[in-house]
């Protein structure tokens, strides 16, 4: 775009940067409209949680305890953690524009596989640095790729574990590895917003690795398994010194009374959580069994959400499947943005929205005759 001299001007690069494009909400005209686009949970928060919510508005003329001490204190209890060394955030968002601010100037370059979170090319930019994204094998992060596109002007690696859009994870052997890898002044940020999920056995959500190094950085939601994405709360468990650094630019009163409020129940109502991961657990595996056997590619996840993979035959493609589960009030999300511009990505639902899908999408492929070449899914 052409700017005018008269005006004021953005800083260098941030005209550059392509904005977040999130997902379709609604659907125009339809009566029911199922949402399996955002990796939101289908069971909703912690009905403590909303107690707690709806109790704090007696305190809406307060501003809120600045430390965040409260939700600090219990997150450390839940996990066993020094509450000095958690920092909570309008969202984990927050959190991981904060660490660019602090460890990115001009020049400097970050690294993200080629599908990760688009955010993290965002915050880097916006501080003026640029960001290596380097591919992935078969839809998961290459330790020995990472490491090789390290240069001298490296100074954070984010990593998504598990991933999204993809669904993939790196075992704990691997992670270390990689830090393993890194020079100790290259800030390693493990983004662990869907780990509640991961049931693998050879998984580690990265509370070790922060634990016995002062190179890393974890970060976690309230916005995915506790059901919270509305009141966007995020939190982060660092070595004390990142800690300190990240409170000296933190905006004062991030975190509102009524999100602590509701963090603190939720983070204590391990129940509710169990229930999420069984239902979530028993569905992705019915959902990944139901729609590979439509002639679908579906990729292996671990999290909330599934990455399917279309054909690219005209009619039924990616965008034209979309379209079709949208008449059937059926959201689901592109990914173009993401690299994946043949793929819709399924948030597990409830069983009612889920049999609609494999439904929908069982119609959907009716007709469909891989050609010779064999180029469909």
């Amino acid at each position: 775009m052409t700017l005018d001299p008269g005006k004021p001007q953005p800083v260098k690069g941030v005209l550059d940067i392509s904005p977040y494009v999130p997902g379709r909400a609604t659907v125009e005209g339809a009566n029911r409209v199922f949402k399996l686009s955002a990796n939101e949970t289908p069971w909703g928060p912690s009905p403590a949680a909303i107690e707690a919510y709806q109790a704090a508005a007696a305190s809406l003329s307060l501003y809120p305890e600045g430390s965040v001490r409260a939700l600090r204190e219990a997150i450390a209890g839940r996990y066993g953690l020094s509450p000095e060394r958690i920092l909570c955030g309008n969202g984990s968002d927050e959190l991981l524009h904060m660490l660019a601010q602090v460890y990115l100037s001009e020049g400097d370059e970050t690294i993200a596989t080629e599908h990760g979170f688009t955010v993290y090319p965002i915050v880097t930019k916006a501080a003026g640095a640029t960001c290596i994204q380097v591919r992935e094998k078969n839809l998961c992060a290459d330790v020995d790729a990472i490491l090789a596109a390290v240069t001298p002007r490296t100074r954070i690696v984010f990593i998504a574990n598990p991933n999204n859009p993809t669904g993939s994870y790196l075992p704990v052997g691997e992670m270390k590895r990689l830090h393993g890898g890194l020079r100790p002044d290259i800030l390693f940020v493990i983004d662990a917003a869907y780990c509640e999920y991961v049931s693998r056995h050879d998984y580690e959500a990265g509370i070790e690795l922060v634990a016995t190094s002062e190179n890393v950085v974890m970060t976690r939601t309230f916005s995915k398994i506790h059901g919270l994405a509305a009141l966007r709360l995020g939190w982060l468990y660092a070595p004390a010194a990142i800690i300190d650094a990240l409170n000296r630019v933190r905006s004062p009163f991030n975190v509102s009374i009524p999100a602590m409020a509701a963090g603190i129940a939720a983070i204590r109502d391990t129940a509710h959580v169990e229930k999420s991961r069984a239902h979530n657990e028993e569905w992705l595996g019915w959902l990944s069994r139901e729609i590979a056997a439509l002639g679908l590619t579906v990729h292996p996840s671990v999290a909330n959400f599934l990455l399917i993979r279309f054909p690219v035959e005209k009619g039924f493609t990616a965008q034209d499947a979309d379209a079709f589960l949208i008449k059937r009030g059926l959201i689901l999300r592109q990914v173009g943005s993401y690299g994946l511009p043949d793929c819709l990505r399924l948030t597990v639902g409830l069983e009612e929205p889920n049999r609609m899908v494999v439904e929908a999408l069982r119609d959907f492929m009716s007709a469909y005759k891989p050609d010779a070449k064999g180029t469909g899914a």
